[in-house]
């Protein structure tokens, strides 16, 4: 299995925690070296705060763990393209690399919409490529929405 792939079921996993909370099934892991350092998932339902989305979870955890506000040598997998919130914390975040999952054609920020990972809006830039298990990512998010349409979260 692809590296990739493999740090992609990781966030799948977490994504299918926040599922299981009720929560938009979003999942990232925080790798560097070829090992998690960090990992989180969507709880702004749960804790209703508009800051806890999975990335800037994981990315707070990898500060905490690493000792201080760059990740440098860090590679972030989500299962959904970030946001523009998300985006700006990676961003600031100098990682090095993202990986995610589904396109968010509504307001993914790393591609689809928009590519703040990439606009030279500051000094640095954070590569970024889409579609690892995105079928797999995609399906997980639909069928989230097809059971809070029926009502069964």
């Amino acid at each position: 299995m692809v590296d990739s792939e493999k740090f992609m079921r990781e966030a799948l996993k977490r994504a299918k925690k926040a599922a299981a909370l009720g929560e938009m099934p979003v999942g990232a892991v925080i790798v560097r070296g070829g090992h998690i350092v960090a990992s989180g998932y969507n709880r702004r339902e749960t804790k209703r705060n508009a800051l806890l989305h999975a990335e800037l979870i994981a990315i707070d955890r990898a500060c905490k763990k690493l000792g201080g506000w760059r990740l440098p040598g860090c590679e972030m997998y989500v299962t959904l393209e970030p946001c523009p919130m998300c985006a700006g914390a990676i961003l600031n975040s100098r990682m090095e690399r993202v990986y995610y999952g589904a396109a968010d054609d509504k307001s993914g920020c790393a591609g689809s919409r928009l590519n703040l990972l990439d606009m030279k809006l500051c000094n640095y830039s954070v590569a970024c490529e889409g579609g690892i298990l995105g079928d797999e990512c995609r399906e997980l998010i639909k069928n989230f929405f097809k059971k809070l349409r029926k009502g069964d979260i």
